[in-house]
């Protein structure tokens, strides 16, 4: 194999990634149908998303303890079959009190699967293509945008949300096979000691690139996780038209992780992600312009679009080069962050549109993404001093 070539494990990967990014995305794209079809509130249904963020920001550094010595091959793939039985389940409950409960647990795949892909990496690769690694493995949650999230709107606007989880259970199951017939036996990252762990939470330059995924994700989620009913009000879109709108974010979004894959590590992981996140703060200042008609509101996504879903990926890989030995417990921790910036996100975005301001989460987001620029560059002034 050439040395740029990448393994066929990370095929598997990255498409173990498409599956679960659609799986999380699914309930923000089926939220109206969701919200009509078990007669609840839009902010009541957007809790399942903060619900499940919450657990998967809790679990993804308890689990990168409690897996530490599994065989990564068997340990991905039972995590996607999880992911497939759990989605069905979800599929067919009656009502949103057992939906509830049944997508928390769903979501235990997300906390194992997408850091402990990312941390295993470097035991598959090259150090000189862990940066384009990950952030190849990370295409998957950009191509999840382009089809996984555009076809579960669309699948909820035709038949209903049901058969949208149904969608991601069978994908789920499928993938678990590929998974399985793909990584090699025997990869198994380093468990972290005690005094690892310290290491990494007592790094102020570490700690400070995760708070700005958690920045980044909490800019993002508090709109992104109500993206169903905005374009609802604002545009009157409903399953067709949402659905093409989805898939012209996420088409941006996977232009925009193809690009940074590519350049990552010719210009720095640090760079690369202040490029994102000035993208993502560009829409958000310009967002009442997207009001006046759809395809405005179409060349207003844009700049989010190339920055969302390429931020995390630069983010990625800033941790691991920063320090590679640390890479289980940085990934974990920036998984935790990102998961948990969705919580707040949805969370907060769920209590403003139950107070009539639906029109303004923009603004909250735009804030929060100042933030995450300002403490992005802080964390790099931090890491030169440190260096």
């Amino acid at each position: 194999m050439s040395r740029n070539t990448l393994p066929h494990s990370l095929w598997a990967l990255m498409v173990g990634n498409f599956v679960i990014g659609t799986g999380v995305m699914v309930v923000p794209g089926t939220l109206n149908d969701i919200s009509q079809s078990l007669d609840i509130s839009v902010p009541q249904a957007g809790q399942l998303i903060t619900a499940a963020a919450i657990l998967m920001g809790l679990g993804a550094p308890l689990f990168a303890g409690l897996v530490a010595g599994w065989d990564r091959r068997r340990l991905l793939t039972w995590s996607l079959i999880w992911y497939g039985l759990l989605h069905a389940a979800c599929a067919l409950a009656p009502n949103y009190a057992a939906l509830l409960p049944l997508r928390v647990l769903a979501v235990v795949s997300p906390a194992v699967f997408t850091p402990q892909a990312a941390a295993c990496i470097g035991l598959l690769v090259p150090p000189e293509q862990r940066g384009r690694g990950i952030t190849f493995v990370f295409l998957g949650w950009s191509v999840a945008s382009v089809m996984g999230m555009p076809l579960a709107a669309w699948i909820s606007g035709v038949l209903g949300w049901r058969w949208a989880f149904g969608l991601v259970a069978m994908m789920a199951l499928v993938v678990s096979v590929w998974v399985w017939r793909a990584m090699p036996n025997g990869v198994r990252p380093a468990a972290l000691s005690r005094e690892s762990w310290g290491r990494a939470l007592g790094s102020a330059p570490l700690m400070m690139a995760v708070g700005v995924t958690l920045l980044s994700a909490f800019a993002q989620f508090t709109l992104f996780s109500y993206f169903a009913p905005y374009f609802a009000q604002t545009h009157g879109l409903g399953g067709g038209g949402l659905s093409l709108l989805f898939l012209w974010f996420g088409a941006f979004g996977l232009l925009g992780n193809v690009l940074i894959s590519r350049s990552i590590d010719r210009m720095g992981a640090p760079r690369a992600v202040l490029i994102t996140l000035c993208l993502i703060a560009l829409s958000l200042l310009v967002w009442p312009l997207g009001r006046g008609s759809v395809w405005m509101q179409a060349l207003v996504l844009v700049p989010w679009a190339l920055g969302c879903f390429s931020a995390n990926s630069a983010q990625q890989a800033r941790l691991v080069q920063r320090s590679p030995p640390l890479a289980p417990a940085t990934v974990a921790l920036n998984s935790s962050a990102m998961y948990g910036g969705q919580a707040l996100g949805a969370a907060l975005g769920g209590v403003m549109i139950a107070q009539g301001r639906m029109l303004d989460l923009h603004w909250t987001g735009l804030g929060v993404a100042i933030l995450a620029i300002g403490l992005s560059q802080w964390a790099e002034r931090q890491a030169r001093t440190a260096a």
